[in-house]
C-alpha cells in the first residue's frame, strides 16, 4: 500500500514566496499531499496558494507557528495520514532535500527527522548570533533530555503516524521547534539528525529580526526549563 505522505506549509504574509515553495515541492515531490496554513494574512497569500491549487485552510485569527503548524498535525491526524513534514512558506527549505528525511521513516527507523544545518559544512546557516543561540539551545537541552540534537530550531522536520498524534495534542505555541524536541525525547520518540541544505528565504523579513535574536534564545531557553519542570505524562500507545 503506497504511504500517504503530506506536507505541512504555516505561511503568514508570503504571497511573494508561497508560489515558488508550492512549484518546489511539486517538482520534486509529486505525488504528496500539500497543505498551506494561512496564519490570517493580511496580504494575498490565500489567492496565490489557492491560485495553485493545493488546500488551504484558513485560520481565522493569527495563532503564530506554533498554532499554525499544530493545526497541520490535527488535520494530517484526522485524514491518516502516514508521514507529515513541515516545509516553511518562505522558502528557507528545499524540496529537492526532502527525501533525506522521508527515508528513515518510510524504512521505520524512527519516529521523527530533523534536517539539520550544522552536521555538514556550507549551505546558508543564518548570522553568527542566531547559530550561537542554536547551538546553547542544544546544550541546554541535552542537559534537560540527555540527547544533543544539533539544529534544535530547525523547523524542517518529518514525522511517522505517531508522532504526529502526539503533536496534534501536545505541541508548543511560543517556541514551537525547539520545545517539541524536549518534549518529544521525554516522551519516548525516537529522533534522527540528517544533514540538508538550506537557503535565505527568497523574500521578505524573519519574523525573528537580528535585533531580537538574542531575546529569543533567552525566552527559549526560559521557557524550555520551566517547561521541563512541569509534570509531563508518559505517551500511551493505547
Amino acid at each position: 500500500m503506497p504511504v500517504k505522505i503530506i506536507a505541512i506549509v504555516p505561511a503568514y504574509n508570503e504571497e511573494n514566496n508561497i508560489a515558488p515553495v508550492i512549484a518546489d515541492l511539486r517538482k520534486y515531490q509529486p505525488d504528496i499531499k500539500i497543505v498551506i496554513l494561512n496564519d490570517a494574512s493580511t496580504d494575498q497569500t490565500e489567492k496565490v496558494a489557492r491560485a495553485s491549487g493545493v488546500t488551504v485552510l484558513n485560520l481565522a485569527v493569527n495563532l503564530g507557528i506554533g498554532g499554525a503548524v499544530q493545526t497541520g498535525f490535527i488535520y494530517a491526524r484526522d485524514e491518516k495520514y502516514d508521514i507529515a513534514f513541515q516545509f516553511d512558506g518562505d522558502g528557507q527549505h528545499l524540496a529537492s532535500e526532502i527525501n533525506k528525511l522521508l527515508k528513515p521513516l518510510i524504512r521505520k527507523e524512527t519516529d521523527v527527522v530533523i534536517g539539520s544545518r550544522f552536521l555538514e559544512k556550507g549551505g546558508f546557516r543564518s548570522s553568527l548570533v542566531r547559530q550561537a543561540g542554536i547551538r546553547l539551545i542544544s546544550l541546554v537541552n541535552k542537559l534537560l533530555t540527555g540527547r544533543k540534537i544539533m539544529d534544535s530550531t530547525s523547523g524542517f522536520r518529518a514525522f511517522n503516524q505517531k508522532a504526529i498524534s502526539f503533536l496534534a495534542e501536545n505541541y508548543s505555541q511560543d517556541y514551537p521547534e525547539p520545545e517539541a524536541v524536549v518534549q518529544l525525547l521525554r516522551n519516548g520518540f525516537n529522533i534522527l539528525e540528517v544533514p540538508v541544505q538550506m537557503r535565505a528565504r527568497l523574500s521578505g523579513q524573519s519574523s525573528i529580526r537580528p535585533i531580537h535574536s538574542f531575546y529569543y534564545i533567552i525566552k527559549v531557553l526560559l521557557s524550555n526549563m520551566i517547561g521541563e519542570s512541569k509534570h509531563r505524562r508518559k505517551y500511551n500507545d493505547n
